[in-house]
């Protein structure tokens, strides 16, 4: 949501910073002066949630008191809905109550924040009620991502030329784009590659940047490429659960062990999709061999 005044963006580049995953630089360089109401809200929305993308989910819940502006509530539904499995029943009623009343139902942080729970919650459909009408770059992104995750990429492309009609090169146009072109795969792979590329040249290195070029390098049979950029976005930060869940795959093609990569995931992220696969392997397995015992 960019400010509709006609004077420079105040909140570019903190934006940029949490779009690309510099979340400790979001939160370092947030002492912003001259800031409107509805500016300074959606500042504080993007450090609380600087702060749960780096799992301070504590500190969020903390600091966002029942007096706060609607933004700010739906923050911290987001931070109690990843802090603990017992509380996503009552986290995901409490959401659903918000969006049924009309005072503040169509609030767009709101439907942000609607999207990326029922999105983990993998109710896809559920998440695009709240966000398929759009109104916010953010929600265009996420649309990308949601429709990704249904595989179907040509509702993605309409979200991205949407997103294309509005700002070419918006941070989010790009890695909507690059998100794309890994889906489609085939000759779209080194184009998804250059974007990140393009950021790693453009802007500090981030986890999230580092994994980008390291998928594309994988999807592309590039291995040993792609583990490099993995480990370097491990010492960025260990728990980091999609480096960690990369690393396990990459492993995997190189003939390599995993299993440290995977019980690092599986304390760090118990939840992550991953995890829940290779459990549920393991439980198949177990019981096959108990079946021949």
């Amino acid at each position: 949501m960019a400010a509709t005044t006609g004077g420079p963006d105040q909140l570019f580049n903190l934006r940029n910073n949490f779009y690309l995953g510099a979340y400790q630089a979001a939160i370092n360089n947030s002492d912003l002066p001259n800031l409107s109401s509805d500016e300074a809200v959606e500042r504080d929305a993007l450090v609380f949630r600087s702060y749960i993308a780096l799992g301070s989910y504590q500190l969020v819940i903390n600091e966002i008191d029942d007096s706060a502006p609607t933004p700010l509530q739906a923050v911290k539904l987001l931070a109690l809905y990843l802090s603990s499995p017992a509380n996503k029943e009552s986290t995901i009623s409490s959401l659903k109550e918000w969006l049924a009343d009309a005072a503040i139902g169509s609030n767009p942080i709101l439907r942000l924040i609607a999207g990326i729970i029922f999105m983990h919650e993998e109710d896809y459909n559920e998440a695009l009620k709240h966000t398929n009408a759009g109104g916010a770059m953010e929600l265009h992104a996420l649309n990308v991502q949601i429709f990704i995750k249904m595989h179907r990429s040509d509702y993605a492309e309409r979200q991205l030329r949407v997103m294309q009609q509005i700002d070419e090169d918006h941070t989010l146009t790009q890695l909507a784009t690059a998100w794309l072109n890994l889906a489609v795969g085939g000759s779209k792979l080194q184009e998804a590659y250059l974007i990140f590329q393009d950021f790693s040249e453009k802007y500090p290195m981030t986890s999230l940047i580092l994994n980008g070029k390291a998928v594309c390098c994988m999807h592309m049979g590039n291995f040993d490429e792609a583990e490099t950029l993995l480990l370097e976005a491990l010492n960025k930060d260990a728990k980091d659960p999609e480096t960690l869940a990369n690393l396990v795959v990459c492993s995997l093609h190189l003939g390599k062990s995993s299993s440290r990569y995977l019980s690092q995931l599986k304390l760090s992220h118990p939840g992550h999709m991953l995890v829940k696969r290779s459990s549920s392997a393991e439980d198949g397995f177990e019981r096959a061999v108990q079946a021949f015992a």
